[in-house]
């Protein structure tokens, strides 16, 4: 395995994976799931990801811009890519090469890529994105007719049409019946049964199995993450978590009632009390909002204390602890468990963004499906002088 010697890191557990896409593969039915491995798979790592989800069924990947296909293209990954984002004129003939799938966003969009064509290519493979109410990217529904008979009288190849449902999620199902609603006037006007029909994301794939159509998009939940609160009391199957985050202590202290700690002596010890550094901080993606935040150490909770420092921060132990002592940050030590979800709320966000912070400088290992090959092990970019 590749070395490297500060002990904070990611654990990945593809085995989780393979669970949560079992799960959605047995709810879909017939329908076949298109794994959604954007953000270097929501920052569990793209290649690995990818690799164990096309060995265990998937045979459409999805990605949010060029470069995360090309990437996949050149780690000779040959199952299909489909770019979800808008594409560039200059990326056109790249994706009739590589054999990359991308998503037409409008008439304009279609006007151009049709000029960028290559001719002694195969035909762009493309899927038409419509706006039923996302209201970001996509043919608005009254152009779709037009849309169509375009791409008919084109050289290209129309593999799929899809939408995205902006409340999928939410109890309060209004929007998400109008989109409903002008998908269907949309699929209407479709009589080719050859192209593949996908709109569900994660939350729609658990709500309303009666949409699964010929596919559904999986991202959140193939790496154990609930999209919402809502959908997750509502969930008739279990998420495995696939990401935990752990470090050791690096140095132990006693300080002494009324000395300050940290940046800005913002945190004054109000007894005799241990103080143990962490080595990660807000470069990490542990960002400042976490002060305060509790951590698993000698399996017992315990909270961050100060201001979080670039690369340390620090927390308070109820007994002197060693140097080395393992700390988690996510995931489960003994009996106890910190969720992805509970970062989310003292950071006042969405527990989508959480393993998506995690930079690059937190190497990614992996349990399971890749343990002792060449994926064991995803190492960061670091400059070594």
């Amino acid at each position: 395995m590749t070395e490297f010697y500060r002990p904070t890191k990611a654990v990945i557990s593809l085995d989780a994976i393979k669970k949560n896409l079992t799960a959605f593969q047995e709810k879909s039915g017939r329908s076949s799931v298109i794994a959604v491995v954007k953000a270097d798979a929501y920052g569990h790592g793209m290649l690995a990801v990818s690799k164990t989800l096309i060995e265990n069924g998937v045979q459409l990947l999805a990605v949010a811009t060029p470069d995360e296909a090309l990437y996949l293209r050149n780690q000779e990954i040959r199952a299909e890519i489909l770019v979800l984002g808008a594409t560039p004129a200059s990326f056109i003939a790249v994706a009739q090469r590589r054999n990359i799938i991308v998503t037409a966003i409008s008439l304009e969009w279609l006007s151009m890529a049709e000029k960028q064509l290559v001719e002694e290519l195969d035909s762009l493979k493309i899927h038409l994105k419509i706006d039923t109410g996302m209201r970001r990217i996509g043919v608005q529904t009254d152009e779709v007719e037009e849309a169509l008979d375009f791409i008919a009288d084109h050289d290209f190849s129309f593999k799929g049409i899809f939408t995205h449902f902006a409340t999928a999620d939410e109890q309060d199902s209004s929007l998400f019946d109008q989109q409903v609603k002008a998908l269907n006037s949309v699929l209407d006007k479709l009589d080719d049964s050859s192209v593949m029909v996908h709109v569900s994301n994660s939350a729609a794939a658990i709500m309303h199995p009666e949409l699964a159509c010929d596919a559904v998009r999986v991202g959140i939940s193939l790496y154990g993450i609930a999209p919402s609160p809502y959908v997750e009391q509502a969930m008739d199957f279990k998420l495995h978590p696939a990401l935990s985050l752990e470090t050791e202590i690096i140095h132990v202290k006693k300080v002494k009632a009324g000395e300050t700690l940290s940046y800005g002596a913002t945190y004054r010890v109000e007894q005799d009390q241990w103080v143990a550094t962490l080595p990660i901080g807000y470069a990490d993606g542990m960002l400042r909002g976490l002060q305060g935040q509790e951590v698993l150490v000698a399996g017992q909770r315990v909270p961050i204390i100060g201001r979080i420092c670039m690369d340390q921060c620090m927390i308070r132990l109820s007994k002197k602890l060693p140097v080395g002592e393992k700390v988690q940050l996510i995931g489960k030590q003994g009996k106890r468990e910190i969720f992805i979800d509970e970062w989310a709320r003292k950071l006042e966000t969405i527990p989508y963004e959480i393993p998506c912070i995690l930079t690059k400088r937190v190497p990614r290992v992996y349990s399971g499906a890749v343990e002792n090959s060449d994926l064991s092990f995803h190492k960061p970019d670091i400059m070594v002088r």
